[in-house]
């Protein structure tokens, strides 16, 4: 029997952009050099590295944001068009992304926010629309009669639950979450965590968890891949990339969270909605 290709699968992936000072020569800087990675099927796999490793580019290049100077990315076995986007397009690819807030249409309710894609994509009548934004407003852990409200009228952590129930919105193949907690307190990261665990157990998210932190990376994700200046220096199951690191950027990150004491903390995560 034939096994299952990647959700995503990115083989040699390179990006470099140009840089123009004031004075002298434009040059090339590279972003991405040679980046592979593969998410399985209702795997989550967490890229983790600091602010300028790539991570970013990285995610642009998959959602089409970017054209990468060389590589393939596949989406389910087929190569992704980064000129037509058809993966994001279709709804197959949703993101979640860093800054709640700014991520949502500030004029619009969060029924409108939540029900967007579901109209862009024709999918259900109007009435089985407000049903729908009501079980997911449940499922996230808000009040329905939050739904006539504006952004601007929620909390930074009441904003990503809205985001995040966009995104599921469409049962999406896969959710790319660049950076989602890291906007938000500890306590909200927490509460945010706890929600992302649900859903996966709910509806079986194939995810791409993008963070700087590696406890939070630890507690969502199967697999870990560590990214250090445009490369992938290390990648494999979590508690084996975290329990016994073979590279020396992997074990200062290892070394800098106390909490990585133990493989998979997952009954630290803290259960409940936002008050």
């Amino acid at each position: 029997m034939a096994k299952d290709p990647p959700v995503l699968e990115v083989v040699g992936l390179s990006k470099a952009f140009t840089t123009t000072p004031m004075f002298g020569r434009p040059t090339r800087s590279p972003v991405l050099r040679g980046v592979s990675l593969k998410v399985p099927a209702g795997g989550s796999v967490g890229l983790v590295g600091e602010s300028g490793s790539g991570k970013s580019t990285l995610v642009r290049c998959i959602l089409g944001l970017e054209k990468p100077d060389a590589g393939d990315i596949f989406f389910k076995g087929k190569m992704l068009n980064n000129q037509s986007k058809m993966a994001t397009n279709k709804g197959d690819i949703q993101p979640i992304f860093q800054n709640p807030t700014s991520s949502l249409n500030p004029r619009r309710t969060v029924r409108e926010i939540i029900a967007e894609p579901l109209v862009v994509h024709g999918r259900l009548s109007a009435a089985e629309r407000r049903s729908e934004v009501d079980r997911l407003l449940d499922l996230v852990g808000l009040p329905r009669d939050f739904a006539r409200r504006y952004p601007r009228q929620l909390s930074g952590g009441q904003c990503q639950r809205v985001s995040i129930a966009r995104a599921v919105a469409l049962r999406p193949a896969l959710i790319i979450a660049d950076e989602a907690t890291s906007a938000l307190d500890v306590i909200v990261q927490h509460q945010i965590i706890s929600l992302l665990l649900a859903l996966r157990a709910e509806f079986g998210i194939t995810m791409l968890f993008v963070s700087h932190n590696l406890a939070v990376t630890n507690i969502v994700c199967d697999e870990i891949a560590v990214m250090y200046k445009g490369e992938i220096v290390e990648s494999g199951p979590a508690a084996r990339v975290i329990g016994e690191p073979s590279f020396d950027y992997t074990r200062n990150l290892v070394k800098s969270v106390p909490v990585l004491t133990v493989p998979h903390p997952r009954e630290k995560v803290w259960i409940g909605s936002e008050l």
